[in-house]
């Protein structure tokens, strides 16, 4: 690990970033060109602190999420982040890895999406980036822990969406998909260490999960109404449709409604909440 090109790196790399390029207000007294760290701490969802720590040559050693993390928040193209993983001592990632770097181009498109809910996930259901349309109808997805930032292991092993409130029949379906959605993950990627660790983390803990897979089904993301029960809106069932990335095996997640619904109108009241 190189820490001291590593910290020079990610110091240049944030101070060519302009705040409105990732969706941030400017405000009229910045002191610093480009991102500040807390911005970049709150992009990548580290904390402040170690932000500091590896911009100063002194963090311990990333891991590969942490240095996705970093890329996805500094917008870097595959060759720069290929070097960020290299001068933080880990090998970027190959080919017949799961891709969990976003792509710039991709983000722009999600934060252009500013008035629909929308999110970005991995093969195997990381979730890599979510705009604020989606913060504020599903919570700030982005804030859970380092390892647990995938849907299928909140799902069966953390607390889950806590807005999404299915029926029955809605939730068998989804946890269905979820499980086929690694089935399907694992016949493309057999060699991902990430993938079988968390297959195996999920066999352990959940039976439920264990059981559906048993079943041996296998599927990918598809598009389907959900049920959301928004705490300042109610109860809303939207439209739900999948929007796949083919290069990089990843899905955006889009949520809209009807015109003139109950729904639409519940969508319009999030998007002047998160309007900047």
């Amino acid at each position: 690990m190189d820490r001291f090109e590593l910290a020079r790196v990610v110091k240049a790399a944030r101070a060519r970033i302009a705040p409105g390029d990732v969706g941030l207000p400017s405000g009229p007294r910045r002191r610093v060109a480009g991102l500040r760290r807390e911005e970049v701490a709150q992009l990548a969802g580290l904390s402040v602190e170690y932000v500091v720590r590896l911009e100063q040559g002194r963090g311990p050693q990333p891991s590969a999420q942490v240095l996705s993390a970093l890329a996805r928040a500094l917008r870097l193209e595959r060759d720069e982040r290929d070097q960020l993983f290299r001068l933080a001592g880990n090998s970027p990632p190959l080919s017949g890895r799961i891709e969990t770097t976003v792509r710039p181009s991709v983000l722009r498109l999600l934060e252009r999406l500013s008035d629909l809910p929308a999110l970005v996930l991995s093969a195997k259901g990381d979730l890599l980036a979510q705009n604020p349309m989606a913060g504020a109808l599903l919570g700030d997805l982005m804030s859970w822990p380092d390892g647990q930032r995938n849907i299928v292991w909140q799902r069966f092993l953390g607390v889950g969406v806590t807005h999404v409130a299915p029926s029955p029949e809605e939730d068998e379906a989804t946890a269905q998909q979820s499980v086929g959605l690694l089935r399907t993950a694992r016949s493309r990627y057999p060699h991902d260490p990430d993938l079988r660790s968390l297959i195996e983390e999920l066999i352990d803990g959940s039976e439920r999960f264990w059981s559906m897979w048993e079943e041996g089904r296998s599927t990918t993301s598809r598009s389907m109404r959900k049920t959301v029960d928004h705490p300042g809106l109610g109860t809303l069932l939207l439209d739900c449709d999948t929007l796949l990335l083919p290069d990089t095996d990843q899905s955006m997640i889009v949520y809209s409604a009807a015109p003139d619904s109950h729904e639409a109108a519940a969508l319009c009241t999030l998007r002047a909440a998160t309007a900047p």
